[in-house]
């Protein structure tokens, strides 16, 4: 049995975390939910800029795009929506399946709205009508600005998908404005079935401290903020307060690990996957380290419910002079400014596209 099957088997959520055209149109994404156990995805600026860079498979949307005067951003989520759709279609049997638990994909709104709560709740009402799909979610970033759009989306019944987490304080705030939005439906008389997961992003941790810290504290952190994460995870599960809204029918929202991709060339290509195995949670994994945990990965022992030693080597992190919480300030504010970055250069690839498919049509 593949090592995909038995985490799965375990009760963790294997999604890739990629999408392009070429992925449908090849049936690759089919053959990974039918044989690696995969059961959603996520996409992102970076995503889509790198799949309409390095492909044609989208040149002839474009062209048709283009003829309907559609530019840009609008363009882009044309293009973004007819994958995400199609792809949300493939997983709506797991979607169907699992009453709602699983089978999802993501979108991600603008990243240039990140500190703009009111354009965020705008933005995230108009793609989920457009997607018109209930297994979409629309991600929005944990950041200040981003949590009173989260509560607002999700009071409005639109499922979300919180990005650019990092450190435990992040997640308890993005946890407690999916609740706040849940409450006031319940409140209100409103069906609190409203999908979410929280995304937390790990591998940045490391990469962000590997010139900084002794060797033997390499590839560590992200790892040991994950263990002070899902503590606080199960801990917010078991309070009263959860507990109060799943006897109203609502369903609690999942922790997902992002950025397990390892970026250390010297450390274990599977490392954060290995290491994140826990149930009722979500792995969103890049391609290759999907791949790579199919052909050689090994399950390792689940993280522990009380987070093991994680705050045992996070006491040596802050020996070795790494403060945690100002770096995940620091991470999520670079996040952001990335994606903003990713989006830069998305909306720059379709302009030039659209100007090179134009002048040889």
């Amino acid at each position: 049995m593949k090592a995909t099957q038995l985490l799965h088997n375990l009760g963790q959520s294997l999604w890739l975390d990629n999408i392009t055209r070429d992925l449908l149109n090849s049936s690759t994404l089919k053959h990974y939910i039918d044989e690696l156990s995969v059961t959603g995805l996520t996409s992102n600026p970076t995503i889509f800029d790198h799949a309409i860079k390095n492909s044609s498979a989208y040149d002839d949307a474009i062209r048709e795009e283009l003829g309907r005067g559609r530019t840009g951003e609008s363009l882009f989520f044309d293009l973004a929506l007819d994958d995400l759709t199609r792809a949300a279609d493939l997983f709506r049997p797991i979607y169907d399946r699992t009453n709602g638990v699983d089978g999802w994909v993501s979108l991600e709104v603008s990243p240039l709205l990140a500190y703009d709560t009111s354009g965020t709740i705008k933005a995230a009402k108009e793609l989920s009508e457009r997607a018109g799909r209930p297994n979409l979610f629309i991600k929005i970033p944990g950041t200040k600005e981003g949590l009173p759009a989260i509560e607002e989306s999700i009071f409005a019944g639109i499922p979300i998908n919180v990005t650019l987490l990092f450190s435990r304080e992040q997640y308890v705030a993005a946890a407690s404005a999916y609740q706040r939005g849940i409450e006031r439906r319940i409140a209100a008389g409103l069906n609190p079935q409203v999908g979410s997961v929280a995304s937390m992003f790990i591998s940045r941790w490391d990469a962000a401290v590997a010139d900084k810290v002794p060797e033997a504290l390499k590839n560590r952190l992200g790892i040991a903020v994950s263990g002070r994460i899902y503590k606080a995870y199960l801990d917010l599960l078991r309070s009263p307060r959860s507990r109060r809204t799943l006897n109203a029918g609502a369903r609690y929202q999942r922790l997902l690990w992002a950025s397990t991709g390892t970026k250390d060339p010297k450390a274990s290509d599977t490392l954060y996957i290995k290491a994140l195995a826990t149930p009722f949670t979500v792995n969103t994994m890049p391609e290759g380290t999907l791949k790579a945990f199919a052909d050689h990965g090994e399950l390792g022992p689940i993280m522990p419910a009380d987070g093991g030693d994680c705050e045992k080597v996070l006491g040596h992190f802050a020996e070795a002079g790494v403060d945690v919480d100002s770096l995940a300030d620091q991470l999520q504010d670079e996040g952001a400014k990335s994606f903003v970055k990713s989006w830069n250069e998305l909306m720059t690839v379709i302009a030039s596209k659209s100007k090179a498919l134009t002048k040889a049509a």
